[in-house]
């Protein structure tokens, strides 16, 4: 019984991957946006207002989940 549960618990996790199909540069902004079920582009917007007022702090996030982060496939 507990190994039911825990196999439809594990079926129904996202987990995060670069999308392939929605990137302008190597698809994290499309994959944590498929992630939490918004647009992009408003992924896009905050992540480019975190590199601009955070000192830079958004492209080394980026960066790092580029090299991180498997791509979708």
């Amino acid at each position: 019984m507990t190994n039911d549960v825990l196999t439809e618990a594990t079926a129904k996790v996202k987990k995060l991957r670069r999308s392939r199909t929605d990137k302008m540069v190597a698809g994290v902004c499309g994959g944590v946006a498929e992630l939490l079920g918004v647009d992009a582009a408003l992924i896009r917007i905050v992540l480019v207002a975190a590199t601009l007022l955070g000192f830079g702090a958004g492209a080394v996030l980026y960066l790092a989940a580029w090299l991180l982060v498997p791509e979708e496939g």
